[in-house]
């Protein structure tokens, strides 16, 4: 069936057969783009229209290659998911046709990542295949007439972490900290465990946006499209006024890309020997000791950035032996 869309006040027709290439015209008024339309489909079925066979030998790479280059650098986590698609392009799934690769190949590749990956990466793996595959059928006229990855059953949602720092956890990363040759490594980990921000957040950060008199930080590029301002504790101060006598001139407050940091947070991690643990758990654990140092909730959201108390809950993990304490002190 064609299809009919208004774009930039124009009325664009698409005409659509398996196995052949895309017709697409664009008239002043929908009323022509569709007569138009029907007449291509008439002339396709009475076998009358010059349809020129659509090339097979487009991969699945080609298409996530594609992809990464004009559309995943529209998004904010555009680092990220050129490191996922490039992870991607490494399989053998990349390299058979694009508009054969079934369901049961897109379940093989589940399978295979899942045996390497947790459930929640193989999980975003498939949201991409499933938006490359989309974009590619709707916008480039490739002949996907379903998307592969519809029908196939995602793993289960990661259960919420609990997890918290030990004080030996602590001690054995700043000691693997001590030895990284990046001193901002050490500033960008210390100054997401001081203010619980996400860690494209804290390697976005712009001298401009801090306000020394105040103590506050201006966040304008969020995971949640809402700015926000947040208040900074004498840790995280002395973090900063530390970094800008360390740190080479620029805009940034942590001049390191995201690539970079990342591979440096791998070797620290596989230094100190601490396991089951990711940077996004230093989240947890602010936000969390923020509770402990007996923050209101509202307070809490307004650093956190968290809109939804229950949400914010999730990220939430009190000690209980220091609520004990608490209790006993209280009396």
């Amino acid at each position: 069936m064609a299809n009919i869309r208004n774009r930039n006040g124009r009325w664009q027709a698409q005409v659509r057969r398996q196995g052949s290439d895309t017709l697409t015209k664009t008239f002043p008024t929908r009323k022509e783009a569709l007569a138009w339309a029907r007449a291509q489909e008439h002339k396709i079925d009475d076998g009358r229209a010059l349809v020129r066979p659509k090339a097979t030998n487009v991969t699945l790479g080609d298409l996530l290659d594609r992809y990464r280059s004009n559309v995943t650098p529209t998004k904010k986590s555009a680092e990220v998911e050129g490191y996922r698609i490039g992870k991607m392009l490494r399989h053998p799934l990349s390299a058979l046709p694009a508009t054969k690769v079934t369901t049961n190949d897109i379940v093989r590749y589940r399978d295979d990542r899942l045996a390497d990956v947790s459930s929640e990466t193989v999980r975003q793996d498939l949201v991409l295949l499933r938006q490359v595959f989309d974009v590619a059928r709707r916008e480039w006229g490739h002949s996907i007439i379903c998307n592969p990855v519809d029908n196939v059953t995602k793993p289960p949602s990661a259960k919420p972490r609990t997890r918290r720092l030990t004080y030996s956890d602590l001690r054995a990363l700043a000691e693997a900290l001590a030895t990284t040759r990046n001193p901002v490594v050490r500033q960008v980990f210390r100054f997401a465990l001081a203010t619980g921000m996400r860690r494209g957040e804290v390697l976005r950060a712009q001298w401009q946006h801090v306000d020394w008199q105040n103590s506050l930080l201006l966040i304008p590029v969020t995971k949640t499209d809402q700015p926000r301002l947040i208040p900074l504790t004498p840790v995280a101060m002395r973090i900063l006024d530390r970094a800008r006598v360390e740190n080479r001139p620029g805009d940034k407050v942590f001049p390191i890309t995201a690539n970079a940091f990342r591979l440096a947070w791998q070797r620290v991690k596989a230094r100190s020997g601490v396991v089951n643990f990711r940077f996004h758990d230093l989240r947890h654990e602010a936000v969390s000791g923020f509770f402990e140092q007996g923050l209101s909730l509202p307070e809490v959201a307004l650093i956190s950035g968290h809109r939804d108390p229950r949400q914010l809950m999730r990220y939430t993990h009190l000690d209980a032996a220091r609520i004990a304490k608490k209790l006993r002190e209280s009396k």
